[in-house]
């Protein structure tokens, strides 16, 4: 099986992909890197590849936009199981940390290190990259440039770890899918189901109105998110995640009362989450 990620290889995407895969019982998958996360979700939808690993949020910086974005614009692609990975940073080098004049690494990377950053390079110039790993092959070699990456990232590109963990929240964590074109039914062993929805108007209460049908039902969100619909000022795309009651009837009941109130909707699935965090 053909499996897109955002590359290179030493991502945490990479990380995750390789869990997903063991996590599916699937043998050898040949791993595809990608240079953003949009273009990992649109290798899935151009066929290049048979499944896609994507961050879809962050336990300190929250929802990752460009996966978001990239759903709601295939929203044919279908979520076959997600999972919660520790985030530990480290910074990665080639010189003394005190010559370090700047810092590249992923812009979620940089925020979810803001704070050990101004403390320790308060100076130094941060530099805003595709990827962690990427960061990492970039500043290679070169004796004032650092990566934000993971102690992986170092192996592969032949850095020096300078300083670990770096993140400012110890229980750092990101939550990553595993998409693809078709997944077979999952309402046994899936515990979340995810969908995004786009008003029919921007009246007063719609969203109330809309949201009810969750709450009548007595179904538990454990998100919800917005982003614009990049077509007028004002109007949003909102971004779900709802428990699974144990009748799945129920959420069927419920996604047909919300279709009511909704322009559009996307079903990104049901599936299940594994938490590895929780493990630690």
């Amino acid at each position: 099986m053909r499996v897109a990620f955002l590359g290179p290889v030493g991502t945490y995407g990479e990380q995750a992909t390789r869990q997903l895969a063991a996590l599916e019982g699937i043998e050898a998958p040949e791993l595809l890197a990608q240079s953003g996360i949009r273009s990992v979700v649109r290798a899935l939808a151009e066929g290049r590849c048979d499944a896609a690993v994507v961050p879809v949020e962050n336990s300190v910086e929250g929802g990752v936009t460009a996966c978001l974005d990239g759903l709601w614009e295939h929203p044919d692609l279908r979520i076959r199981r997600g999972l919660v990975l520790p985030i530990r940073h480290a910074l990665l080098g080639s010189g003394p940390i005190e010559r370090i004049s700047e810092v590249l690494s992923h812009p979620q990377a940089l925020a979810q290190c803001s704070l050990w950053l101004s403390e320790h390079l308060s100076e130094a110039l941060q530099l805003p990259t595709s990827s962690t790993a990427e960061a990492a092959r970039l500043v290679a070699g070169s004796r004032f440039r650092a990566a934000v990456a993971s102690p992986r990232a170092a192996q592969e590109h032949g850095l020096e770890v300078l300083a670990y963990p770096i993140n400012d929240v110890s229980g750092n964590c990101t939550r990553f899918l595993m998409l693809q074109r078709q997944v077979e039914s999952q309402a046994d062993a899936a515990t979340l189901c995810s969908l995004a929805f786009s008003l029919r108007s921007n009246s007063p209460g719609a969203l109330l109105e809309a949201l009810s049908c969750f709450a009548t039902l007595q179904l538990n969100m454990s998100r919800i998110e917005s982003r614009p619909s990049k077509r007028e000022m004002g109007e949003y795309i909102f971004f779900v995640d709802l428990e699974m009651p144990a009748d799945p009837g129920l959420l069927e009941q419920a996604i047909e009362a919300v279709r009511g109130h909704c322009q559009h909707l996307a079903l990104f699935g049901t599936y299940p989450l594994t938490n590895l965090s929780e493990e630690q």
